[in-house]
């Protein structure tokens, strides 16, 4: 009997460990499915035919017409002078045609543009995977944070449940006042009010979890200790050197400004000339012609120069300039924002891996404190209710403390990888 109670609870254990949300799972989990997500991703299907839509304007292109038609003629003058009666003539027209630009300095431009726009819409993917695995991070560590701030509080109230009781006991042996007992009543009152809060602050941290990542059975499976520690750079230094080749922001700037440079191309060939030729067979048997029937070759080359058309060409070129200009100053400044941006993030990282360190010591001190004080209470030793009701609220406040610092450090070091801009699958290593 003793073998299948063991066997059952190891069944137990395995089964709830693979409900466990992992945070490797969740990262994935919204990777796949957030809309968001996929909806940038279909951006670039929509560049990979403007591309296709550009190389086309290099290739020749073809067109097949035909049409008849009926007419009902009932009196015709021929080439004599003569009358003439002819009834239901079918004339029909065939053609086919081939023509192929060759001089249109703006087509290089329009093709280069739209390599630089596929590009582009790879950059903005990058730069939207990076925001939504960062924002499912804070989702799935917010929901740790509020699960443990729950227990931390449900602990709280139930040793202060105790707490209360022994001092009716303590005061019905007149070894306490009635207001030394009030005094962890009141205390109660307040941790019962806190455990309301974060009931609720655990509600809204699962609604966003369920918002960006997916739906979730029971918020317990969280596992903490499920969360990878990356590969972070050694120095500011090399971190500012990483960003300026991966962070989506700076790839972003520096390919608008390319886009916008092509466009003031664009606009300049829209005041020179095009040349386009052309070669068209047809056939027809018309009755207003001269024969019946008749087929014919053109071999057409045709040279179109926009020489006026109200200063719009003009214009639109003096457009694309400013724009371009304007793209330039906009490189600039997100290139020394984003060293701004890595040296402050690689400043938090510092500062949370420090107050980390600060904060587990003191709930260490505040440990061994309260059992020394609760003991000394306990024996009779002259410890009040109101140093043992501090003591507790001492531990909580730094228990809850830490807490928030671990959930703040992994937040920053996920930070860190975002501001140099390798928070994306590949290097995260999502499946």
């Amino acid at each position: 009997m003793k073998k299948i109670l063991i066997l059952l609870f190891v069944s137990l254990l395995i089964i709830s460990n693979s409900n466990a949300e992992s945070f490797s799972s969740a990262l994935s989990k919204a990777f796949k499915n957030n809309s968001e997500l996929n909806a940038e991703r279909e951006n670039i299907n929509v560049s990979e035919q403007e591309l296709k839509i550009s190389q086309g304007n290099y290739l020749p292109t073809l067109t097949l017409s035909g049409s008849k038609s009926q007419e009902d003629t009932n009196k015709l003058t021929n080439q004599s002078g003569s009358n003439a009666t002819i009834n239901d003539v079918n004339p029909t027209t065939k053609s086919i045609s081939i023509s192929q630009t060759l001089i249109d300095f703006g087509r290089g431009a329009e093709l280069s543009k739209s390599k630089i726009g596929l590009e582009l819409a790879k950059a903005k993917l990058l730069k939207k995977e990076q925001d939504i695995l960062y924002k499912t991070t804070e989702a799935y560590t917010g929901l740790v944070l509020a699960n443990e701030k729950l227990n931390i509080n449900k602990d709280n109230v139930e040793l202060l449940n105790r707490q209360v009781e022994t001092d009716q006991i303590r005061v019905e042996r007149g070894l306490i006042t009635l207001s030394d007992a009030s005094q962890s009543e009141s205390s109660l009152a307040g941790a019962q009010a806190n455990l309301i809060q974060a009931e609720n602050e655990l509600l809204t941290s699962k609604l966003n979890y369920e918002n960006i990542i997916g739906s979730l059975n029971d918020h317990k499976s969280l596992n903490k200790k499920s969360i990878t520690v990356y590969p972070l750079p050694e120095s500011l230094n090399s971190a500012i050197k990483l960003s300026k080749k991966n962070n989506p922001d700076l790839i972003i700037a520096q390919l608008e400004y390319e886009q916008a440079k092509r466009d003031k191309t664009i606009a300049k060939s829209d005041l020179a000339p095009t040349a386009n030729l052309s070669l068209e067979r047809s056939y027809s048997d018309d009755l207003s012609a001269t024969y019946d029937e008749r087929e014919k070759d053109t071999l057409k080359a045709t040279v179109t120069w926009p020489f006026y058309s109200g200063g719009k060409n003009l214009a639109s070129l003096n457009k694309s300039s400013s724009l371009e200009t304007r793209s330039r100053l906009i490189l600039d400044s997100v290139t020394k924002q984003n060293q701004t941006n890595v040296a402050s993030a690689w400043s938090n990282y510092q500062s949370n891996k420090s107050l980390l360190n600060s904060v587990q010591a003191q709930v260490r001190a505040a440990e061994i404190a309260n059992e020394g004080i609760a003991a000394e209470y306990n024996s009779g030793a002259g410890r009040t209710t109101l140093e043992v009701i501090q003591s507790n609220s001492l531990l909580l406040n730094a228990q809850i403390s830490l807490a928030n610092s671990e959930r703040n450090y992994i937040l920053s070091q996920f930070n860190l990888l975002k501001s140099i801009g390798l928070l994306h699958s590949e290097y995260l290593k999502i499946n």
